[in-house]
């Protein structure tokens, strides 16, 4: 289901957060269906990524909003964000301007597990 900002604005509450009140957001690349990342928000960082169309992030570590590549340039434009069946994690689906990962690798996800 893709949300328009105005339906989603009115989803919010409905959102089951954790304890610290974030909800896991996997991002995914809208042309090709590759993920590239995984990131949280919390309900404002929702509503941020909603109303600039970039999609913006609850920095758990560094406890700030940030927009990713606010520094970079390497932005995840937003299309549309959905929720899964349990309404307890999203789906962004984006337009990537550049590697989303901060190695420069197009996705987060770019080694096997054994590589760890």
């Amino acid at each position: 289901m893709t949300m328009s900002s105005d339906s989603a604005k009115s989803q919010l509450p409905e959102l089951k957060y954790d304890a610290n009140g974030l909800i896991p957001a996997i991002v995914q690349d809208d042309a090709t269906n590759e993920i590239l990342m995984l990131g949280y928000m919390n309900a404002r960082s929702l509503e941020l990524t909603l109303e600039k169309r970039l999609v913006t992030f609850w920095s758990r570590s560094r406890q700030e909003y940030w927009t990713k590549g606010e520094t970079s340039g390497n932005v995840l434009e937003l299309v549309d964000i959905r929720k899964d069946c349990d309404v307890d994690a999203l789906l962004v689906r984006a337009v990537p301007h550049g590697p989303t990962c901060h190695t420069g690798n197009r996705s987060c996800f770019y080694r096997d597990l054994h590589d760890v």
